[in-house]
């Protein structure tokens, strides 16, 4: 691996940051002027309300540096290496669907269940089945040497089941400004390292890429967030986490890493489960991060606690790896 190789990683990660610091700006005050602003659930924390307004689908911004900064880097664009890219736009096509009804209702609901389940389905099953073919069907787990080898249509079940909880588990996560941002940061720079451990070094490209954008992008969306990435950018992120992963053959290895994500559906579950049961709630709001809000943590407190957790689950999850050699 020669000196080339790590200018190039260093020049796609500036290249795809500037490129969304130059859009996110200039998209803004178009998404102002044509008022697609971010509807706010009632039903969430009332310092909440006074969001309501600000652009969203932001995702679009980190999704169009993405795919410039791939599109520069042709000689690296083998299959696999693009499985991660078809995961971006597809789900966050869905997610844009998504905002765009929203906008148009103004109100919190877009798609209707059905339409979204559908949809994400559809995407999944090719991403998977396209995986199975490409990637093959056998996966690692932590602290494992060997991959176990699923056969076709378990693996294609499994991965749709995945790829449904990865993205729907990141845009639960997507509920304080730069959380989804943040904690999806520390998770592509340990599928980075992954790559670069295992040699798939147009993965390491992709992620670096992805890197630069979500940094760029993490400049606007930020607390006080100008810009929301919307389902659009969250759908999106799941995506690409889902896919990355996938390709490395290291789904399971997403629960270790994208604890935060697990956390968040997992309290969602909870919430609705023992409400149900109990007519009370386990939280005092869900998803959790907004229980830690209830208890009267400051939103940037949140984001930098569930930062730093998802980075020490990173350097856990590199040392689970190290034992899969």
């Amino acid at each position: 691996m020669d000196i080339n190789f790590y200018l190039t990683l260093l020049f796609d990660i500036l290249l795809a940051l500037m490129i969304t610091l130059i859009i996110c700006p200039r998209m803004i005050p178009i998404l102002h002027k044509f008022k697609f602003g971010q509807p706010i659930r009632e039903e969430g924390p009332k310092s909440h309300q006074k969001k309501a307004g600000t652009p969203t689908m932001g995702g679009v911004t980190f999704m169009i540096s993405i795919l410039i900064v791939m599109v520069l880097n042709f000689k690296l664009l083998k299959i696999d290496g693009m499985i991660p890219v078809f995961a971006l736009f597809g789900f966050g096509i869905i997610g844009l669907l998504d905002d765009s009804i929203k906008i148009i209702k103004k109100q919190n609901e877009g798609l209707r269940p059905m339409e979204k389940m559908v949809l994400l389905l559809v995407v999944s099953t090719f991403l998977s089945v396209l995986g199975a073919k490409v990637i093959g069907t056998d996966l690692k787990f932590p602290f494992v040497e060997n991959t176990i080898d699923f056969g076709f249509i378990p693996y294609v079940l499994l991965m749709v089941f995945y790829y449904a909880a990865v993205t729907n588990a990141v845009n639960l996560t997507d509920g304080l400004d730069g959380l989804a941002t943040s904690v999806t940061l520390m998770v592509m720079t340990f599928f980075a390292v992954a790559a670069f451990m295992f040699g798939k070094l147009n993965i390491v490209i992709f992620a670096g890429i992805t890197i630069g954008a979500l940094l760029g992008f993490l400049k606007n969306n930020a607390y006080p967030a100008k810009i929301f990435m919307g389902d659009t950018g969250s759908l999106a992120l799941g995506g690409v986490v889902g896919a990355t992963a996938m390709v490395l053959k290291m789904p399971i290895f997403v629960v270790i890493v994208g604890g935060i994500y697990v956390f968040e559906a997992l309290s969602v579950i909870i919430q609705v489960t023992y409400y149900k049961k109990t007519k009370k709630r386990f939280f005092k709001m869900a998803p959790v991060h907004h229980h830690f809000e209830a208890l009267g943590w400051k939103e940037t407190k949140v984001v930098t606690v569930f930062t730093v957790a998802t980075f020490v689950l990173c350097i856990l999850g590199i040392f689970a790896l190290y034992f899969t050699f």
